[in-house]
């Protein structure tokens, strides 16, 4: 079994930065892909930003060249970068990650972040 713990997230005004991060707990298994999702209130839950294993990262277009994905394999972390927030930002952030070999996918509580104008 693998949990992802959350930390980050909060309140800021329009034009703020916050960081988000999530590990996943497990000395058994290898994570492979981490992710990051949100969603906003009356809306589906979306993909923010990924990163694999080997680096390789992937953004929605809203937040291309605001928010930054990076991850330490060493110790199974992944952060969320998130710069130049805007009010469309707001939403719940949830971490996810999928395990190497089964592919079973696992996702964090989740955590709010508000962006105010």
């Amino acid at each position: 079994q693998v949990s992802l713990v959350q930390s980050g997230g909060g309140s800021v005004q329009a034009g703020g930065s916050l960081r988000l991060s999530c590990t996943a707990s497990t000395t058994i298994f290898i994570i492979n892909r981490m992710a990051w999702y949100r969603q906003a209130p009356g809306k589906q839950r979306e993909l923010v930003a990924e990163i694999t294993s080997g680096g390789n990262t992937n953004y929605v277009d809203s937040v291309k060249g605001r928010f930054t994905i990076s991850r330490d394999n060493a110790k199974n972390t992944v952060t969320l970068q998130m710069s130049s927030l805007e009010p469309e930002d707001t939403a719940v952030y949830y971490c996810w990650a999928t395990r190497a070999g089964s592919g079973a996918a696992y996702w964090g509580r989740g955590t709010q972040v508000t962006v105010s104008s």
